[in-house]
């Protein structure tokens, strides 16, 4: 499965847009990594990488809510 490499817009409405597509991890992250300084402050967007079979599994996976992770002394 590739490595799917993002720009995510949360304003005015979230979407994602691909840029790559790599097969290793450390390509991948390494891209992500120096996307992220360039594009960060100029397009006012993030970038995140995401391992999935496909770019519809990737969207999917990137577009889902999330519940926030439990804290200490919540029971």
């Amino acid at each position: 499965m590739p490595y799917y490499v993002y720009k995510i817009f949360e304003f005015p409405m979230k979407r994602v847009e691909k840029i790559e597509q790599h097969d290793v991890y450390r390509t991948a992250a390494d891209r992500s990594k120096t996307l992220r300084r360039e594009l960060a402050l100029s397009e006012r967007c993030n970038v995140k990488m995401i391992f999935a079979e496909n770019e519809l599994q990737a969207e999917d996976l990137l577009t889902q809510v999330r519940e926030p992770a439990p804290e200490l002394g919540d029971d």
